[in-house]
């Protein structure tokens, strides 16, 4: 979130101009659907402010180019603790879902626009806050060290031009398990987690 605005925020979305969320693009939290009120655009920093990360779903293209966006579904929301890695969208492999909860213990969103999201994944769908609380919760280590090594793979990956898609990620943090999360990155162990996975996929695919 870039700006709060009247009835709308400005958002950096990766694209060449900011991209608003308007008010009434949003589930008010506890889902409820009804007419917006001058209440609900004084208490507008109360959801979100300047800093906060969210993930979003592209509503509409305006002519200029500029982008509307909205957050109508419960998965869709304010995001709280993770890490975030910014790629190039060219590498992001499109797919009909980008939410996916890797069987390692965390989840990643896989942004259109290079952003990724890695973050613990949640121990329940919380459906009634509709999106809008962030657990602030000390993230353990054992997760933290997920995390961690999910970015490092996610980094190796990009940097030998391979895809990003669940399944090249998840064979990325499989071929890295012998490396200690900090050697990753070394360009040598980078070059074979990355040969091991790309193998991997071909033997998939084959």
């Amino acid at each position: 979130i870039l700006q709060v605005q009247q009835k709308r925020w400005k958002v950096e979305t990766n694209s060449r101009l900011d991209s608003v969320l308007l008010l009434s693009s949003m589930n008010l939290p506890g889902g409820e659907l009804r007419r917006r009120s001058a209440e609900d655009e004084l208490a507008m920093r109360d959801y979100l402010q300047e800093g906060d990360l969210i993930s979003a779903e592209v509503q509409s293209v305006f002519s200029d180019g500029a982008v509307s966006l909205h957050t109508r579904s419960l998965k869709y929301g304010k995001l709280g603790q993770g890490v975030l890695v910014q790629v190039s969208p060219s590498l992001v492999k499109r797919q009909k879902t980008h939410f996916h909860d890797l069987p390692c213990g965390a989840s990643v969103i896989l942004g259109n626009n290079g952003f990724i999201w890695i973050y613990p994944t949640p121990e329940q769908k919380d459906e009634e806050a509709g999106g809008f609380t962030t657990n602030s919760e000390p993230v353990p280590l054992s997760d933290r060290e997920v995390i961690s090594r999910l970015r490092n793979c996610i980094v190796a990956l990009v940097n030998q031009k391979l895809m990003l898609f669940d399944t090249s990620i998840l064979y990325c943090y499989e071929a890295s398990l012998p490396h200690q999360i900090k050697d990753i990155l070394k360009p040598e162990v980078m070059e074979e987690i990355v040969l091991e996975t790309r193998q991997r996929l071909l033997n998939l695919e084959g």
